[in-house]
């Protein structure tokens, strides 16, 4: 056992480290590892089923991790998405791939397994490469989720209904009625007693103070909901979501976050090394322009259908074509429908591998397919095609920062430390594309459109942080945040002294200047390495600072006046020259 995790953890060391630094991204090295060390690679470990049966709780803790930043209501507004887009992808998806599947020869028991097994796309590797890149808050991100979460929830029924194909089928243990009542049973009991039995059992552990405990609990209240719904034939993945959206709006969302991370991306790459390891390499060495040429097929359809529906919805072009290479590979569930349908009698053992090999394949182009597109943008870009801004969600922000450079992001990131959520703004697309690689939130668009305002919550937000860097760009964004929410608090930043007269006239009570704060620590910082004790040296500087503010706003009237105001500069000049004199005179020796 401890030789076997060597070999997980050396394959899965190298092969990431080695796509990363090709640019590549960690799950095709991870993809990658596993089939080189599986029983079609190396052979160095062979226990393939074992090991995906583990690696699915990585799944699982993906998706409670994915249900903590999801607040019920927000959920409730992607109701459409979820059931009517969902719904319309696994349909149109099977009846396509089953039509051709018939096409090529196929029984129409065989077409009907073949086509709901390939409609579902992968959970795990879509949103962990939308997370990657930043983008599942997009409008493209939000709708591969809840087209994903339909198909979570369909791949129950189908799991039931494959066996009924086959030629001999199991008498079924429940009648149909008291299985829903007992799935919707569940998921009641679940929903309520979560509600009135989570937050105070989080509330003793908090109390406790043991990061080890907080950590325990965290597991056990997502192996607990996966266990119970596991019992009566859901999804372990959707309980655990359930259990994630339970506590989205309660104060440990951030800690239980914190404490899962560690262990959903190592399982979560275990998850990725067993596909890889479940695919039977001869198959492709034996036929290898059919299993290409199928993988192809399956994403192009695919593809297709979600750039088809995506239009259907109104999702802007590059945002239909994000979608359509998200979700255009074959899921986790593939290999559980296929297993079934072979037990069943339903497709051959032959057909059942090249399948898996397939749906495999599938996921390994995926990331490929993300490389091209990201390279198709930037041409898009340098050729002058404008690129659309992001679709914002409203999701319940406080605080909205309009320019995320240093400024902004410093905001930002005490924002995040005290747990306030906000929604960041900018309007160059490269800047975004760029801070985004950083595990940064961010929205491309322009703060002075008052629909990405509003998009954004600006009606119900309490404060409006004012970091564009550019003296126009930041006045524009002001008139119309002022124009459409004269109720919003704004605290703006200038780059200068004419620009905080501007804010100041336009009405901005609290105006920070950038280089202000940051020049007074260094004059303190001066004043104390010349020998000054330093309260006195902070009580100099605190001074200054509090007669230099006072005397920008009091002369921000005469900023269009520039004699006026160098005669002002000069009367303040020498009157706090005369008050650091005095000061010093009434000092005892």
């Amino acid at each position: 056992m401890l030789s076997t995790s060597a070999i997980f953890l050396a394959a899965a060391v190298l092969a990431v480290t080695l796509f990363q630094r090709i640019g590549l991204g960690s799950v095709l090295g991870y993809l990658v590892a596993g089939a080189l060390i599986g029983p079609s690679g190396l052979g160095l470990v062979r226990e393939v089923h074992e090991t995906l049966h583990l690696a699915e709780f990585g799944v699982v803790l993906l998706l409670f991790v994915i249900g903590l930043e999801l607040q019920p209501s927000r959920l409730w507004k992607m109701r459409r998405d979820v059931f009517g887009l969902g719904s319309a992808q696994v349909v149109i998806t099977a009846l396509l791939v089953g039509g051709a599947a018939v096409a090529l020869g196929a029984r129409p028991a065989a077409a009907v397994a073949i086509g709901v097994g390939l409609a579902m796309s992968s959970t795990a590797l879509g949103t962990q490469l939308l997370g990657e890149k930043h983008e599942l808050g997009t409008a493209h991100g939000r709708t591969a989720f809840a087209v994903l979460l339909f198909q979570d929830v369909a791949a129950i029924p189908a799991l039931a209904l494959i066996p009924l194909l086959g030629a001999a089928t199991a008498p079924a243990t429940r009648s149909p009625a008291l299985q829903v009542a007992l799935v919707a049973g569940v998921i009641a009991a679940l929903v309520i007693g979560g509600r009135l039995l989570l937050r105070p059992a989080f509330r003793v552990v908090a109390n406790a103070h043991s990061h080890e405990l907080s950590t325990a609990s965290a597991l056990l209240v997502v192996v607990g909901t996966a266990m119970v719904m596991r019992a009566v034939g859901l999804s372990m993945a959707l309980g655990a979501f359930i259990a994630g959206v339970l506590l989205a709006d309660s104060e440990y969302r951030h800690e239980l976050e914190a404490n899962i991370e560690p262990f959903k991306g190592l399982l979560l790459g275990l998850f990725f090394m067993a596909v890889g390891m479940s695919a039977n390499l001869r198959v492709i060495t034996a036929r290898p322009l059919a299993v290409l040429g199928l993988a192809l097929g399956l994403v192009a359809a695919k593809a297709l259908v979600l750039v088809l529906l995506g239009r259907l919805v109104g999702l802007p072009p590059r945002a239909r074509a994000s979608l359509g290479v998200a979700l255009s590979q074959g899921g986790e569930f593939a290999f559980v429908i296929f297993t079934v349908a072979e037990t069943a009698g339903v497709l051959g053992r032959a057909t059942a591998e090249l399948l898996v090999v397939v749906v495999t394949l599938s996921m390994v182009l995926t990331p490929l397919l993300f490389q091209l597109r990201d390279a198709v943008f930037r041409r898009l870009d340098a050729g002058g095609v404008p690129r659309a801004f992001d679709a914002i969600d409203d999701d319940g922000s406080r605080v909205i920062i309009a320019g995320f450079g240093r400024f902004g992001q410093v905001v930002g990131r005490v924002l995040r430390l005290k747990r306030i959520p906000f929604t960041a703004l900018d309007a160059s697309a490269t800047h975004v594309d760029f801070v985004r690689r950083f595990g940064n939130k961010i929205h491309y668009g322009d703060a002075s459109r008052v629909d990405l305002l509003r998009a954004a919550g600006a009606e119900r937000a309490s404060v409006f942080v004012l970091a564009i860097d550019d003296f126009e760009g930041s006045m524009r964004a002001l008139r119309a945040v002022q124009g459409a929410f004269p109720k919003l608090r704004v605290v703006a930043r200038a780059r200068n002294r004419q620009h905080a007269y501007a804010l100041l006239a336009a009405g901005v009570e609290t105006v920070i200047r950038e280089n202000f704060a940051g020049s007074l620590e260094a004059a303190r910082a001066t004043l104390e390495e010349l020998g000054v004790e330093r309260a006195d040296a902070r009580r100099t500087v605190r001074r200054f600072g509090a007669y230099d503010e006072k005397m920008v706003r009091e002369t921000y009237a005469q900023r269009d006046d520039e004699k006026a105001l160098i005669e002002s500069s000069k009367k303040y000049a020498e009157e706090l020259e005369r008050i650091f004199q005095q000061d010093e005179e009434k000092a005892p020796e």
